[in-house]
């Protein structure tokens, strides 16, 4: 796989990392291909966890405007310019349909389509130094990677509105405020607590985890008795699991 987006698997964990630090992690085209065949190569092999994250001072600043500028400013190609923006809804569509739980490692500034694109991890945790802004209205551009539905239902509508509407910086402290991020750290530490993060998330039932991940991720538009009917299915599903026998009869021998 090309340098400027790495993958590697260590046991059950994935490892999915940016890799343009001289050029602060811009997303082009390229990058974009190399993330979907990196998040699909993942998914094929099984990973339970992803840790997703970047070289160098920045996760991301975003798209490659100037990139973008020369695809939209060149009517001969148009093509590449639709073929690009899909690319982000692709993207998006892989990272919430991978099996296993990804989570985000935020550092340094997290800009636009490269924020964007994140909301379709399971969790985030930002360094200190995370400086995070959605700057799309103030530019003319629009907003991708079904941010418009999973931003607000992950810190409400009215804060939704004021981050896309306003474009103001938020801080790591600010993310972790509203809901956004699920944890901060010292930056040092960042690549410490995501590896021990993602050794706890894999030391859990993968089926049941998949079974979590799927279930909040699509549940949200279902009934409630639709919900209730799924979470029956996946119970006795569960419970015919030889891995749970043995989880449930450690737990008992551990407390008597």
């Amino acid at each position: 796989m090309d340098d400027i987006v790495l993958y590697e698997k260590e046991g059950d964990i994935g490892k999915i990392t940016l890799n343009k630090p001289e050029q602060r992690n811009t997303i082009t085209f390229q990058v974009l291909k190399k993330l979907i065949k990196a998040y699909k190569l993942s998914a094929k092999n099984e990973d339970i966890c992803v840790i997703y994250s970047a070289n160098g001072k920045h996760f991301t600043v975003g798209a490659d405007l100037k990139y973008g500028y020369a695809l939209l400013s060149d009517k001969s190609r148009l093509d590449e310019a639709i073929e690009f923006l899909e690319s982000w809804q692709i993207l998006t569509r892989t990272m919430l349909a991978h099996p296993g739980i990804i989570i985000a490692g935020l550092h340094g500034w997290v800009i636009g389509g490269g924020f964007e694109h994140t909301l379709a991890c399971d969790l985030r945790i930002a360094a200190t130094n995370t400086r995070i802004m959605m700057p799309e209205v103030g530019v003319g551009l629009f907003f991708s990677n079904a941010s418009t539905k999973l931003l607000p239902r992950i810190i409400g509508i009215a804060r939704a509105k004021e981050l896309m509407i306003l474009g103001n910086e938020i801080s790591a402290e600010e993310a972790l405020r509203i809901g956004l991020v699920n944890r901060v750290c010292k930056p040092e530490g960042l690549r410490r607590i995501l590896k021990k993060t993602a050794n706890m998330i894999v030391s859990r039932d993968h089926l049941a985890l998949k079974y979590t991940k799927a279930f909040i991720n699509e549940n949200q538009d279902l009934s409630i008795e639709s919900v209730l009917a799924r979470e029956s299915i996946a119970m006795i599903t569960m419970g015919q699991s030889e891995e749970l026998k043995k989880r449930l009869k450690r737990f008992v021998e551990e407390r008597h």
